[in-house]
């Protein structure tokens, strides 16, 4: 590969890795404009529950964490296969997710793994996802174990909705936002 094929490579890969994370910090955050930027508008994503385009998925997504307490998704190893001349790839995500929940009354704690099966391209001046399904490894359910937590600095806490501390980043108060 030559330097600037290889240059073309590295960014398309730095790309892409952006859109990944955009998806998982738009979940996390309540972002739906942020989450949107992860995919072509005629992408199609399937998550098992629900399949369809960016829009509707988003909404799904937002509407089915905006009732949760919390969560927070990590991505693991992911493995990429890019062809920037072509402007195509694909890739596997590994992630790993905890969602506070309530039921009956009662919180608990529900903690899935699992992978995010892609395809991406390049058009419009961007690379982002085209097509991906959401693959679900294992998953448990535990009661919360976090309340220790309760009398510390809110700063430890996230926020949502454009609360969080990495949203406002006001440095005076000192706290999420919450």
């Amino acid at each position: 590969m030559n330097l600037e094929a290889e240059i073309r490579d590295l960014a398309a890969r730095r790309d892409i890795h952006k859109a990944i994370f955009a998806y998982m910090r738009g979940q996390d955050r309540l972002d739906h404009d942020l989450q949107m930027t992860a995919f072509h508008t005629d992408s199609d994503v399937d998550c098992g529950l629900l399949r369809g385009g960016p829009k509707a998925y988003t909404d799904f997504a937002q509407a089915f964490l905006a009732g949760m307490g919390g969560s927070q998704h990590l991505v693991g190893q992911i493995d990429l296969e890019v062809d920037a001349e072509a402007g195509t790839g694909s890739g596997e995500v590994y992630f790993f997710a905890w969602h506070r929940q309530f039921e009956d009354g009662e919180e608990f704690d529900l903690f899935m793994a699992g992978r995010y099966i892609d395809e991406y391209t390049y058009k419009d001046g961007k690379w982002a996802i085209q097509r991906r399904r959401e693959l679900i490894d294992w998953a448990r359910k535990d009661a919360p174990s976090d309340a220790f937590m309760a009398g510390m600095p809110l700063i430890h806490l996230p926020g949502r909705n454009g609360a969080d501390f990495s949203q406002t980043l006001d440095w005076a108060s000192g706290t999420s936002g919450r």
